[in-house]
């Protein structure tokens, strides 16, 4: 299926590498308007933009919530508009619990703003503008360990995500009769960037035991489907959550 997004604009925040690379490479293909955010690295990802047929990189601190504010204000005055919401970016802090309490509380609430607090003030300011035009489509991604947790190191990130499915079905039961459509991505592990920490920590070989799949999901392997929900075909699927784990985790 040839899916065409021309007119429609997309912000994908977390849009340098990863997940959100390949979503707004995927986009962009597509047809979309797309605005790529980014902080840290966002200087690398000039040579795909440059390549890429309508993406623009916009560089917000999603620790900071006046820069959130003007991300998605810097994109409306650019574009006039914002069709989809993308809230893809996130962090996780390898936090044990041998930290003093200071420092896993410092680990803690960073996770749970950029993770949690950040989409959520996004989705405040989309549903403000997509309730005025009776129109909006919002995408979360979040987590297998919404569901099924994470280690021990890693409750912050488990806890956020599943804040974040909780944020999601919250907008999709409440939202849906001003025309606003809401939808959970709940990949596995995914072999980006920022998992390979935790492959150097735990090794691929544990990272792959409990897939059903012989090779771990990578990026490309989501992309499609998040143009598919961008498109509006999927209304009747809001609130659903997607998963994409290889089979690691069915519920």
């Amino acid at each position: 299926m040839n899916i065409d997004l021309t007119g429609k604009v997309v912000l994908v925040t977390g849009a340098t590498r990863g997940i959100g690379k390949a979503i707004a490479e995927a986009l962009d293909k597509a047809g979309a308007t797309v605005a790529a955010h980014g902080n840290t690295g966002i200087e690398e990802a000039g040579s795909w933009v440059a390549n890429a047929r309508n993406t623009r990189l916009f560089k917000a601190d999603l620790t900071d919530n006046a820069a959130i504010e003007k991300l998605y204000e810097n994109v409306k005055e650019s574009f006039g508009q914002l069709d989809v919401l993308i809230n893809n970016a996130g962090i996780s802090i390898d936090s044990p619990l041998e930290k003093s309490s200071d420092e896993w509380t410092a680990d803690w609430d960073r996770t749970l703003q950029v993770n949690l607090n950040a989409p959520a003030l996004l989705c405040k300011l989309a549903i403000n503008d997509f309730t005025e035009r009776e129109s909006g489509i919002i995408i979360n991604v979040a987590s297998r360990a919404a569901f099924r947790g994470d280690t021990v190191d890693y409750m912050a990130y488990a806890a956020s995500k599943g804040g974040l499915v909780a944020l999601t079905r919250s907008i999709a039961r409440g939202m849906g009769k001003k025309g606003i459509t809401a939808f959970t991505l709940a990949p596995g592990f995914t072999h980006t960037d920022m998992a390979e920490q935790f492959i150097d920590q735990y090794g691929e070989e544990y990272v792959a035991s409990d897939i059903a799949l012989r090779e771990l999901t990578r990026p490309e392997d989501i992309a499609p489907f998040i143009v598919f929900l961008c498109s509006g075909m999927a209304a009747h699927a809001t609130g659903g959550t997607f998963d994409f784990n290889a089979g690691s985790y069915v519920h």
